[in-house]
Formats: structure tokens, sequence, C-alpha cells
């Protein structure tokens, strides 16, 4: 059993309906900031537990779970003098469809019509809206136009099944683990999120007789001769009460041991280990939770706070191997997290700027050889092309430092990622991108040499050029092949990489001048460009000359 769809109405960033087809086992949501990755993680839990951020909902509403955009709609159109203008009081709705229910009474009960698909399904509403016996109240106050904020104080939630029964969290064969890993809170020393971890992982039995043992410290505690001595003296010399003072073990509740115990590795308290080690622990431990085994779902939430490199690693591993017993999302910014557990998986989630409504992108029909380039070599920036506006790829470091400097020369020293254009160095892995880029509608421009084989170029990318060519992808290469008698060693120079194109739409006086050297002949020059690539193209960016650019790179920033 697993969760197959989740559609989302006007809860946080979302205004209006969002719904989002989800794999059975592993989901990695990636885009911008406040675009509402966490969101859906934070609805599904919601949904299948009533918590949020924690705590029970019924406790912690408020209007701002609502969205904003909408709030304000809705306020501005009950001030209105015309009646028909006033909208309906608005609501939020959270619905999770379930796919593989094999037991027939669990069928029963969640299985019907009773959703925004109007279709037979299986699954849950969670609904928070005006609650109908209030609506006279609402109404009044409506007259009254002395409104500034949703009345929540008259709202009331729904959560039912499709088939229109009651549920509370107990009935739900789903159990959600929200796992952010990177925040903390503590009570008396213990960090609370481990504690109910670790409490979770007890039997009844188990926790009876840890709860058994803490009531016998508390009374091998009070026994204590210093303990009785302070107890006597503050009854002795403090007088502030008819009622008997004393210092005590706190045994108020019976799972009191959870916030008075704490937790700790290798004999260090929980809460001074590293951030990155805390992190590994929170989630493996969530990871392996004994009530999780059975259709669990876990909502991780970027997983790749505090970790080195070699530690992310050692973690997307256990994710990977736990993906085969439960339903996993992940949020993230990373991408390694991304490559790593495969593209397949992506699901870029961002805002369509014509009509501001949510809209995914999906990675699922790559070449199984792309999809394994990116898994072997995770370290490529692939999110920086899922999450920019515009880009340029380039195949090195001295592409990368020459395009922006002309870039910077024709848009008044403004960098290209200031103007939202993310210049990427790739390598020579361009056609692995442009599989990426063929999905997203934005543009993406190739910056490469054409090493004196102008037709071999064309035949490589002929999926992008001519008529075949695609409304944002652009290939900018030189179309010259030049020549010349330098070699290095025993192979002949390449005069159709960038430096050299660079040199020959400038002069040999002006490069000395830059580079502080004095090469009377341009092959001295190109021996010199050829070693020392990243120097060269560094002072080029500095320079405060006059410098000419190659056609194709003044088309690459056109």
């Amino acid at each position: 059993m697993y969760i197959e769809k989740i559609i989302i109405e006007n809860f946080k960033c979302f205004e209006g309906r969002f719904s989002l087809v989800l794999n059975k086992h592993l989901n990695i949501l990636v885009g911008d900031n406040e675009v509402g990755k966490s969101t859906i993680l934070e609805a599904i839990n919601l949904a299948l537990t009533g918590l949020y951020g924690s705590k029970y909902l019924k406790y912690e509403l408020t209007q701002y779970l609502f969205n904003n955009d909408l709030t304000y709609k809705y306020l501005e159109s009950i001030k209105s003098d015309d009646p028909d203008q006033a909208m309906n009081p608005p609501q939020i709705l959270i619905e999770l469809y379930f796919a593989d229910i094999e037991d027939d009474s669990l069928k029963a009960l969640f299985e019907g019509n009773a959703n925004t698909d109007k279709r037979k399904a299986c699954g849950i509403q969670f609904i928070i809206q005006l609650n109908e016996s209030y609506k006279p109240l609402y109404e009044e106050l409506i007259k009254s136009k002395d409104i500034y904020s949703i009345p929540i104080e008259y709202y009331e939630f729904i959560w039912k099944t499709f088939a229109r029964e009651s549920i509370v969290t107990s009935a739900i064969p789903l159990k959600a683990a929200l796992i952010d890993s990177s925040s903390s809170r503590y009570q008396n020393g213990s960090d609370v999120y481990i504690s109910r971890i670790l409490r979770d992982h007890l039997n009844d039995s188990q926790s009876i007789s840890i709860a058994q043992a803490h009531r016998k410290m508390r009374d091998a505690f009070m026994d204590s001769i210093a303990v009785k001595e302070i107890n006597d003296e503050i009854k002795r010399d403090i007088n502030i009460s008819d009622k008997q003072v004393e210092i005590s073990v706190e045994l108020s509740s019976k799972d009191a041991w959870e916030t008075s115990l704490i937790t700790t590795l290798d004999k260090i308290p929980f809460h001074f280990v590293g951030k990155g080690e805390q992190a590994i622990i929170k989630t493996k431990l969530a990871l392996s939770h004994k009530k999780s085994i059975q259709a669990n779902v876990i909502l991780l939430e970027e997983p790749e706070n505090h970790l080195a490199y070699s530690k992310l690693n050692r973690l997307i591993r256990d994710i990977h191997n736990s993906n085969k017993e439960k339903q996993i999302l992940i949020s993230t910014h990373s991408s390694f997290v991304a490559n790593k557990l495969g593209l397949e998986n992506l699901i870029l989630v961002n805002t369509n700027p014509a009509n501001k409504q949510k809209k995914e992108t999906r990675f699922g029909n790559l070449s199984s050889e792309t999809k394994d380039f990116f898994s072997k070599l995770p370290g490529y920036d692939t999110l920086r092309l899922l999450l920019s506006s515009k880009v340029i790829l380039v195949e090195g470091d001295s592409d990368e430092l020459i395009i922006q400097k002309a870039y910077m020369k024709k848009h008044d020293d403004e960098l290209p990622i200031e103007n939202g254009i993310d210049v990427i160095s790739v390598g020579t892995s361009f056609l692995r991108f442009l599989e990426l880029a063929e999905k997203l509608a934005k543009p993406v421009v190739v910056v490469t040499d054409n090493d004196g084989k102008v037709d071999k170029l064309k035949e490589k990318y002929d999926a992008y050029l001519g008529t075949n060519k695609k409304d944002n992808i652009k290939i900018c290469f030189d179309k010259n092949e030049d020549m010349g008698i330098l070699k290095i060693g025993d192979s002949a120079f390449n005069y159709n990489t960038l430096e050299p194109k660079l040199l020959k739409e400038n002069s040999l006086a002006l490069f000395n001048e830059i580079f502080e050297t004095n090469y009377e002949k341009e092959d001295d020059m190109h021996v010199h460009m050829h070693s020392k690539k990243t120097t060269c193209a560094l002072k080029i960016f500095n320079s405060t000359k006059e410098i000419k650019f190659p056609q194709y790179i003044e088309d690459a920033i056109s």
C-alpha cells in the first residue's frame, strides 16, 4: 500500500488545486526556495497524522496556513459594497489517493467516490473549512465588515475516507515519519525528537520496564542521605507554604522518563554531538523504525544538511537500500542526492509564470545511459540546470570566465547570474545535459569548440540544429576551421579552441600587455595560453582593456 497521488488546495504556497502523482518507492522533490517542496511533505504528514510542526493542528490552527494570496483576495472581496463580489470563506483540502490495498476490510473503509476526481478510489480527505453550525454568526460578522483575517474560530476539521467514513489516525494503515534532521527541540536537556523515536522502538513491556526503573531511580535519589539532609533543611529554614516543600525528580506523567533521561553516543549527550552525526542518526533511526515496516511513508527534509560529502554518500546508500520496503519522499537542494538516487525519480516543482500555478516536470523517460551517467558521476550540478531561469553550458573553468567577461561587457558589468543566467561547466557532457534541457521550457545555450571538425560537430548536435532545432536550445560554435604549423610535443596544436579564437580576434600586443609577457610570435602566445588556460582566462576577466570576442561567443550571450 502506498500513496498514489496527492491533491493540495489552498494550503500555504498552493493557491487553487495542485495534483501530484507519486512513485511507489522513491520521490525526489526539487525546486526553488518557497516553491512548495516542504509544503508537500507537510501536507502528507498532516493528512496522515493530524500533526503540523509536531503539534496537533486543532490546537495550532492559524490563517497563515491558508494561501496568502487567496486570503488577501477573500478579505478584499468581503469589503466590497456588492454582495455578489464576496468570496466564500476559503478552505484547505488535502487528499491522499491510496494504491495496492489488498485487505477487503480496508477497501470497504477507504474506497468510494467522495473525492475531487469524483471517481471510485481508495483514500482520505483532510479538510479545514467553515463549520456550518457557525454560519449565522459568520454571516453577521461579514455584514459588519469588521473582519481583518480569516475567522478561524468558526472553522472545523473534517477527516474522512473516500467512502465518507470519519477516520482517526490509528485507523489509517499508512504511518508517516516526517524527518527534518536539521531541527532540534530540547526539553530538560533531552532532544525530544530522538527521544520519541527511541520510545517508539520499545514495545509495551520495555516501556513499562524503563518507567519502573526510572521510578526506582527517583526513590534511590530521594532516599540518599544528601538529599534527605537538604530537604530537612528546606523544611526547617524555608517557610513558604503550609504544605511540604522538597526537591524531587519529575514523575508527573507515565512517560516522564522521556524528558528526564537523555540519549548519549559514546557517553556524550546527544545534543553535544556534531550536527552531521545527529542528522545521520536521526535519519537512520527513523528509517529503521519498528512501527514503520508496514506500508510506511518516510518524509525526508533536505538530508544533506550538515553532512560532508563522504557521510552524505553513506546516508544516501542507506536511504537507497531502505527504498525496497518504504515509500520515500525527499526534498533536496543537493545535485548529489538527486543524481545518486536516480534522475528517473526526480520531480521538479516550479511555478508557471503565466498563471502563477504550480507545475511539475519529470525525467523518468531519460535514456538509460544518461541515468547511469549521473548516478555514477553524481558530482555534476544537474540542479543548477533545472533551477536556473536561463543556462549557458560550457566545457571548463576558462570558458566560464570568458563567457562571463563577454556578458559583462555587453551588459554594463553585470554578471550573468545577476540576471538569472547560470554559466555551468559540464566538461564534454553536453548531450547528457541537453537531454535534461529538452524537458525544460527555458533557454539553454551550449558553447563548444569545433576542434577543426565542423561537420562532425554538426552531426553530433544534429538533433538541435537546422530543421531539428528546439526552440529553447541553441548550439554556438565557430563555423571556421583554422590551421597552422605549431606542434606541442608530437601533437599538432589545435587552432580551433577558445584561446586561439580569442587571439585571432585581438592582437598579440594586447595579450602581451594583459598577460605581462613579451612574445614576438603568435604561436609562442598560443603555447602560453594553452599551458595556462585558467590563469590567462582570469587575467582576461580582470582586465580593463577593450577585448573583442569571437562571434559564437557573442551569439551565446545575445
